[in-house]
């Protein structure tokens, strides 16, 4: 990626006479993933100060980002009573504090004497009358949208107390044409659907991308010459590596934690489907389990030490945690139904799941020993979780009853914030990447 240089600024600002209290140092807004509903922070996005018109759409992307996550909730600009001329000046915070705007943010857009941009904002505490942060970025005229992101990122972080999740790519598979003949390309987009492109030309059929977790490269299936092949492909390059031919594959891999290995569902000559690691520098493959059973979707835990992996050997399909090196898997699930693709949180803490109960399917997590599973969403047919690299948020892909093909959804950890993902044609097994560098 393209570097964007950020710089840091603080401004000292001496409010008399309001009598409130500064904030403290940790968030305004406390997430509870446990909790059913998340009030809304109202705060209000001003038009970034600009000569041509990009600070306006700096501060849209901005305001989208935020209200999209469901933990903000922007002030339309017509309540707005002061109209900011000068960024780097205080506002009059009574005027904001009036139409309920608990942040404010301000910011304007220029162009360097090199030609670059320079773009920076401000984040205002109304009701404390103080600057929480001010930062500014300098990179080329196209990677304004990523700036915007990133800016959206710290506003984030500094309001939530975590890590934001704007700064980063999906790559899925897109699907066109009619159902009997379907073309299935490889696509990537922001997290928001801008900046759509192909990276496969639609000639093989190509299925579950994965991204790796420590730089932007990914890992997918492709049936280039009629059998299952596993690729490795290089966003920023392009150079694609051939993993190997496996005609037994039964799941896509994906990778481990620090993206040296990658973790699989092997159907060998004994007619069972077992999970294999592959080391990515020797190509050495090593078996982890050994069972008579369907073992398939394996999964990484964030530390590398343990695998989730859905297993029939105990009659259905259920969900199973096993150390990384193998031994003697430990089953976490047991509610009504069936289970699949589990992947573990970049946190840690949960693991999502598709289950199929009741004629229908749902996407739902679990704590990592299989309680408090919660169901964030049900439908006709959905499946596939991604988590973002914050492990708030899920995206998945669903094809509602009688429609032409799938789509992309994301949604919460409360269930309450699901939305669709813009995507051109149809769009399924989506792969969320790390935040952009």
């Amino acid at each position: 990626m393209q570097t964007i240089i950020r710089a840091t600024f603080l401004m000292a600002t001496l409010i008399a006479g309001l009598g409130v209290a500064v904030l403290p140092a940790r968030a305004v807004v406390e997430i509870d993933i446990n909790k059913g509903v998340v009030e809304p922070l109202p705060i209000a996005v001003t038009e970034f100060i600009s000569a041509d018109g990009r600070g306006a759409e700096i501060a849209g992307v901005i305001e989208a980002d935020l209200r999209r996550s469901g933990l903000f909730a922007p002030i339309e600009k017509g309540a707005f009573i002061e109209q900011i001329s000068n960024p780097d000046a205080a506002p009059r915070f009574e005027d904001w504090t009036v139409i309920n705007a608990q942040a404010l943010v301000t910011g304007k857009v220029s162009e360097t004497p090199d030609g670059r941009l320079r773009a920076e904002f401000r984040l205002w505490d109304t009701y404390a009358g103080q600057q929480l942060i001010g930062e500014q970025f300098f990179t080329s005229k196209e990677k304004w949208r990523r700036v915007a992101h990133i800016i959206a990122d710290a506003i984030y972080q500094r309001l939530t107390g975590e890590s934001g999740y704007f700064d980063t790519r999906i790559v899925y598979v897109d699907e066109s044409g009619p159902r009997n003949n379907r073309v299935k390309r490889l696509a990537i987009m922001d997290q928001d659907g801008a900046n759509q492109r192909f990276l496969t030309d639609g000639r093989a059929i190509v299925l579950t991308p994965r991204f790796s977790p420590t730089r932007q490269e990914i890992t997918y299936m492709s049936y280039e010459g009629g059998q299952p092949q596993v690729y490795l492909l290089q966003l920023e390059t392009g150079q694609r590596e051939l993993v190997g031919n496996f005609p037994g594959m039964t799941f896509a891999p994906r990778f481990s934690p620090n993206g040296q290995q990658i973790v699989m569902s092997l159907l060998r000559d004994d007619g069972n489907s077992n999970i294999f690691a592959m080391d990515l520098r020797s190509r050495n493959t090593t078996r982890l389990t050994t069972s008579n059973a369907i073992d398939t979707s394996p999964s990484y835990s964030p530390d590398g030490s343990q695998i989730v992996f859905t297993s029939d050997r105990g009659g259905r399909a259920q969900i199973y945690v096993m150390g990384a090196s193998g031994g003697d898997p430990k089953r976490i699930s047991f509610g009504d139904g069936t289970y699949s693709t589990p992947v573990w949180s970049p946190r840690g803490d949960l693991i999502a799941f598709t289950k199929q109960t009741g004629g229908e399917f749902q996407i739902g997590v679990m704590r990592t020993d299989g309680s408090g599973e919660r169901i964030l969403s049900s439908g006709f047919l959905q499946e596939g979780p991604t988590w973002a690299p914050n492990g708030r948020v899920l995206m998945f892909f669903r094809q509602a009853a009688g429609s032409g093909g799938p789509q992309l959804y994301s949604i919460d950890l409360t269930g309450r914030n699901e939305r669709q993902i813009p995507t051109p044609e149809f769009g399924s097994d989506p792969a969320w990447s790390p935040l952009l560098e």
